[in-house]
């Protein structure tokens, strides 16, 4: 019964994470410029890179003999590292750019 609940609450935690990612994303995206053309071009280059890597580690979990529950766990657990990666990234970057006074044109 408590595995149950475990799985619910990382589940909850990692569609959380997804979404601070994807509002910081969206800020970068927003103040435009050439720093938003880098991040959009490494978002689409991560999505690649994040299935390619998923689906490696379902395939080696398949091909292994693991069953298919513990396969698509490592699956999950190689996009759950780049979101927690780039998590971490965006939100210190944020943070260190949160105290600076906007230049003005």
């Amino acid at each position: 019964m408590f595995a149950f609940f475990n799985t619910w609450f990382d589940s909850i935690c990692f569609a959380c994470e997804m979404q601070a990612v994807i509002s910081v994303r969206l800020v970068h995206l927003a103040q435009g410029g050439p720093q938003a053309a880098a991040e959009a071009n490494r978002m689409i280059a991560e999505k690649f890179d994040a299935f390619a890597d998923a689906q490696a580690a379902l395939i080696n979990a398949l091909a292994g003999g693991e069953g298919l529950p513990i396969a698509v766990q490592r699956s999950c657990a190689s996009v759950r590292r780049r979101v927690r990666g780039n998590s971490y990234r965006l939100l210190s970057a944020a943070r260190s750019s949160a105290g600076r006074i906007p230049e003005a044109d």
